[in-house]
């Protein structure tokens, strides 16, 4: 995509980070974390400690998005990454996030991870789930009524995967 390039986020980083963090979790509707999270937490949330990266997406020297790469779980399990993705809300639908999923699936394969799943995909998140199907992601579980929806109400989690 013209105009975006994509690296390794460090500390500095994190002020830019925020408010996309704060926008996207406030708005309750695509992540689990309590809509009034402070950014302490957020911080320590999403730029955990080695072996995870966070990644940013910039377009004319802003970022406009940002990744979250770690192990699924620890020890034996650490084969598997996670991902999570935020897009600037002003930003959003314009090919970003889908860039951004490439990029950190292209590192997920460099650093070695085997596969990549997602634990808690919004069912009611249709764009994202589209997105993660498109990119070779398969639904292969659904926890039923495990997301407070702000409009949608309960609603489902799916686990989705795909291997690297």
């Amino acid at each position: 995509m013209a105009g975006l390039s994509f690296r390794l986020a460090g500390p500095p980083d994190w002020a830019a980070i925020w408010p996309i963090w704060h926008s996207v979790v406030a708005a309750g509707d695509t992540y689990t974390w309590a809509p009034d999270t402070s950014e302490e937490q957020a911080r320590a949330l999403w730029m955990p400690p080695p072996p995870a990266v966070t990644v940013v997406a910039e377009r004319d020297g802003s970022v406009v998005a940002t990744a979250l790469l770690k192990p699924v779980q620890p020890g034996l399990g650490d084969h598997v990454a996670n991902a999570g993705f935020m897009v600037d809300p002003v930003a959003a639908g314009g090919g970003i996030g889908r860039a951004l999923a490439e990029f950190v699936l292209d590192e997920a394969r460099r650093r070695g991870y085997r596969a990549m799943q997602f634990s808690a995909v919004v069912a009611a998140n249709v764009r994202a789930v589209g997105l993660w199907e498109s990119l070779g992601f398969e639904i292969i579980g659904t926890v039923p009524e495990a997301f407070r929806h702000p409009t949608a109400g309960l609603v489902g989690l799916h686990v989705m995967h795909r291997s690297l």
